[in-house]
């Protein structure tokens, strides 16, 4: 019963965050077409009170890095490049010249910094603290136990940096020792060697992600738009490697400085084709994609393992602090998928219909970040709160006090899914 009441609830709040569809949202929002590369758009609700006698005292937390350029400087190349030959050889259309000269700040603003976080993301990251402090301040006294830990990957040690600075300039007292080492990618971003199969490019996935994907390509518009001699193209653009290529060029300006906007060179159903491949693909290698025989999701089980036992912790001495935890979004999807949090997993396994009811950047846009947030009351009673990109989540335990869920009885339904 315990069981069906949570579920209940969980589809509840599903179907309430999918009154609107993911393809709804981008016809509304086109940069939501980034999907990943979503700019995180920050609260936009008001949270719930803790319950008459609850004060915080301990959060715990998972962040994915904040917004990045392009992973290589090579992503940017490969369009400009095209566009400088093509331009040499007097093969632009007037759309085609005006983009070769619109991405010339870009590349200068990009070039040499391919994967690197961008003045946004430590922006977002640093706000992100800043309103966890300002939500629940009582976490965070002089003697806080708060402890910060990234992966080695540097975009994600400059977001944990920024993130120690917005809670820091509110108590400057708070001392915060930051790793970013090998002894804690075990949990904070593992990826078993039985999963690793799942996602190579001869396994059943991947073979799917390319049928998928020469299926929604079609770049003959846009490269007839951009480039004006036909020949030129048939010897020099592969068109559908153009096409993805600008994609993610337009895609992931949001995230830059430069003040440029290029997705009206798409179509509305453009972006929402391209967006379905990537959040097929991203699902497919990184969540509940049936197939994988839920591999994805168990290398989470690390960091959901972690995430339990330092709770514990606090819990037992007693401790107010945080503990917060920087990777990627290879690792907060399937943390979120394993937790069941709504509309972050789903069994759906047709590339067609997963963009109507899972989207990518609902669940891990940049900045992306999951809060427990735990309360306790003068009888040491201990309430958590769920935040996924600060907004209240369900959790897969019962609760007659939702957002709040007693430990009691989310511990329990945490660490069966973590075994």
């Amino acid at each position: 019963m315990k069981k069906l009441i949570a579920c209940l609830l969980g589809a509840a709040v599903a179907v309430s965050a999918a009154a609107i569809t993911p393809k709804e949202e981008i016809k509304e929002n086109p940069q939501k077409a980034g999907g990943v590369y979503y700019a995180y758009p920050g609260p936009a609700e008001k949270l719930t009170p803790a319950p008459k006698g609850f004060e915080p005292f301990y959060i715990s937390h998972y962040g994915r890095h904040g917004s990045r350029y392009l992973i290589s400087d090579r992503d940017y190349r490969a369009v400009i490049d095209v566009l400088e030959k093509a331009d040499t050889a007097g093969a632009l259309t007037p759309a085609g010249s005006r983009l070769l000269r619109d991405l010339g700040p870009v590349w200068e603003e990009a070039r040499g910094r391919g994967g690197e976080l961008t003045p946004l993301g430590r922006r977002q990251h640093h706000d992100i603290a800043s309103r966890m402090y300002d939500n629940y301040p009582q976490a965070f006294p002089d003697d806080a136990r708060v402890t910060a830990a990234s992966t080695t990957v540097m975009r994600c040690a400059h977001s944990m940096f920024a993130f120690i600075e917005g809670l820091k300039e509110h108590n400057p007292a708070l001392n915060i020792p930051r790793e970013s080492s090998q002894r804690h990618m075990h949990y904070l971003n593992y990826h078993s060697p039985e999963a690793a199969p799942y996602t190579r490019r001869d396994s059943e996935a991947s073979h799917e992600i390319r049928r998928f994907t020469e299926e929604m390509i079609k770049p003959g518009r846009i490269v007839g738009e951009i480039f004006s001699d036909s020949l030129f193209v048939r010897r020099n653009v592969d068109p559908a490697d153009f096409m993805t290529g600008l994609y993610w060029t337009a895609v992931d300006l949001q995230n830059m400085e430069a003040d440029l906007d290029i997705l009206n060179l798409f179509t509305i159903d453009e972006l929402t084709d391209l967006w379905q491949i990537y959040n097929f693909s991203f699902f497919a290698h990184n969540s509940s994609y049936a197939p994988a025989k839920g591999l994805h999701v168990a290398n989470a089980k690390n960091l959901l393992r972690n995430i339990v036992e330092t709770a514990d912790s606090y819990i037992a001495s007693g401790d107010r602090g945080a503990t917060l935890r920087f990777g990627h979004d290879g690792n907060i999807i399937p943390l979120t998928a394993l937790m069941q949090l709504p509309g972050c997993f789903t069994d759906e396994t047709n590339p067609y219909r997963l963009g109507d009811t899972y989207a990518n950047f609902r669940v891990s846009p940049m900045a992306s970040n999951l809060q427990l947030v735990f309360f306790r009351n003068a009888k040491g009673e201990i309430l958590v709160k769920a935040l996924l990109n600060e907004r209240e989540t369900a959790l897969p335990a019962p609760t007659d006090i939702y957002p709040y869920y007693r430990w009691t009885d989310l511990r329990p339904a945490l660490a069966e899914i973590a075994r």
